[in-house]
Formats: C-alpha cells, structure tokens, sequence
C-alpha cells in the first residue's frame, strides 16, 4: 500500500534531490564532515516534513510541516554555496541543485497556499 504523499511530485523531487546529496556528499573529504552532516540532514528534511505533514488531520498542522519543508529547502542554499566556494561542487553543479531547491520551494508554496 502506497502512502498518499508518494504520489505527490513536489515528494517524490525532494527524495531524488535528497539521494543526489547523499551521493554528492560521500564524496567529500572527512575535513569536511560538517558541511555534508549538515546539508544531508537538511535535504532529508524536505521529503521527511512533507511525508509527516501529510499524516496530520488539521490543516494548521499540515501546513506548518510544509514551511518546515520550505525552511529546509532553503537552509540548503548557503551550505551549496560554502560548498562551492570550498570547491567541492562545481559551478555548473551548484547551479543546478539550485534550480532544484527553486522548483521544490516553488511547489511547496503551492501546498501551503492550497
């Protein structure tokens, strides 16, 4: 049985954005621990707001677990740009997972206008 959230686009983005960071982040150096520490948890908390927003009854509530959702999103921007500047991700990289966390942001405006 499918869980309801699985369905939406705006998850299902968040987790492929989530899996690319994982797999981008395995490749830093241990010096830099706290840069992929901090941009893993981050990224996993986009897909994971959303998934716990979705399993709440009121629409206060839902809505609150999408702006945590959209918070994480943009927490991310800052640690890819320290990312680049410490040239662990290219520009072209950096460029592109940006459009990404714009896209995810923009839908999760969305639900929490809906």
């Amino acid at each position: 049985m499918a869980f309801l959230f699985e369905n939406l686009e705006v998850y299902q983005k968040a987790i492929a954005f989530a899996d690319e960071i994982i797999n981008l982040t395995g490749g830093f150096s241990k010096g830099n621990y706290y840069l992929s520490d901090h941009l893993n948890r981050a990224a996993l908390s986009i897909a994971t707001n959303i998934a716990e927003g979705n399993g709440r009854y009121g629409k206060a509530d839902r809505k609150n677990f999408f702006r945590i959702s959209r918070g994480s999103a943009f927490e991310c921007v800052p640690i890819l740009e320290l990312c680049k500047r410490k040239k662990l991700i290219g520009e072209e990289k950096h460029k592109a997972l940006k459009e990404n966390l714009s896209e995810i942001s923009k839908m999760l405006s969305g639900l929490i206008n809906y």
